[in-house]
């Protein structure tokens, strides 16, 4: 539970990846906090909003006790101890100061789940996520997903290569497909949006009862019924208890002939031997990736080789202005716990999104 009054100054220990001058930023735009921050515990930044950095970065032993002592004296993290779960294990019953944990990952919740915390420990941690800063960026591939899909983009590349100009053939329009978007949080309202503008008719799946402008809704339990009027079908589902393999054979096996995958959500959600049996056989036409059950992906799944699958390494919501758009949300959350108005982003604890 938070402390009451939220302490000033508000010890931030930067459990992500920023710059020095980020993190002096950060410092700078509320004078109640104080960042915890030392520039050589970190890894290399490998582009501009880079909040990991490479994953095979390791720190030496001195590197990884002084970073685990700067989080030991934190009251937030923002972001989790270099993105470990295990990592986060250690930190939060080394120290009872710590009440809150931002990540900067819209889905930070599966994480905060595979760091397997005491119950103790998760009952006394607010968790925030950074839900919504990334919607455009994935509802964007989702488009792309579905265009490429609908426009025949293997074909047009393997003719493209043989220098072949072939015969005219009708291609795909979205414009009068029927898409389903299964998980309608943020990034599935986007996608919704996105798809609306271009005149297609979209029907949304949830968890619980929701009203989206255009959209036509529907209860999870109803998910392999509709599916079988969708001509795309995109995952924005959460990493939660009760959605692993939610997309599985029945509901693909629903889908219109040549139906068009696209997965944005968590890979988890998605049942990916069913999907790559569907896509060998034709009834699935095209699979746009940025996420996969397991990640990375493993070298020899057959995904990588299909001519009818795109797969981006879980990149599609990464952009160059991603950092300061999760440090705007993460400030906003310290004003917010200072005049005693509600958080946004709050995890629940029971779902983990």
């Amino acid at each position: 539970m938070a402390p009451d009054p939220i302490p000033t100054p508000l010890r931030v220990a930067v459990g992500a990846l920023l710059t020095p001058e980020e993190a002096a930023g950060l410092a700078a735009a509320d004078p109640r906090i104080e960042v915890l921050y030392e520039p050589d515990l970190y890894p290399p930044q490998r582009f501009g909003s880079d909040l990991y950095g490479p994953a095979d970065w390791r720190g030496t032993p001195d590197q990884v006790e002084r970073f685990l002592a700067l989080c030991g004296r934190a009251h937030a993290l923002f972001g989790l101890p270099h993105d470990s779960p295990a990592l986060l294990r250690r930190v939060a019953p080394a120290n009872p100061d710590l009440f809150w944990v931002h990540t900067v990952e819209a889905g930070g919740g599966a994480k905060i789940r595979a760091a397997r915390l005491a119950p103790e420990d998760l009952e006394r941690l607010t968790v925030t996520t950074s839900a919504g800063v990334h919607a455009r960026p994935l509802a964007e591939f989702a488009l792309l997903g579905v265009l490429a899909g609908a426009k025949t983009l293997p074909r047009l590349q393997a003719d493209q290569r043989a220098h072949l100009w072939g015969a005219k053939r009708p291609l795909g329009q979205v414009a009068g497909m029927t898409v389903v978007v299964v998980g309608m949080g943020g990034i599935g309202q986007q996608v919704a949006a996105l798809l609306l503008g271009l005149g297609a008719t979209v029907i949304g799946v949830n968890r619980t009862a929701k009203d989206v402008p255009g959209v036509e809704m529907h209860l999870t339990p109803d998910l392999p019924a509709v599916a079988r009027r969708a001509d795309a079908l995109v995952n924005c589902l959460p990493g939660t208890p009760g959605t692993d393999n939610l997309i599985g054979a029945d509901v693909l096996e629903a889908t219109r002939p040549g139906c068009i995958v696209v997965s944005v959500g968590r890979g988890t959600c998605l049942d990916e031997a069913a999907l790559i049996r569907l896509l060998a056989s034709g009834h699935v036409g095209y699979a746009a990736l940025d996420v996969t059950a397991s990640e990375p992906l493993d070298p020899s799944s057959p995904l990588w080789d299909m001519p009818n699958v795109l797969i981006s390494p879980h990149t599609a919501s990464v952009t160059s202005d991603e950092t300061p758009r999760t440090l705007a949300l993460f400030l906003d959350n310290v004003a917010r716990w200072y005049d005693g108005r509600p958080l946004r982003n709050v995890m629940n604890k029971e779902l983990f999104y």
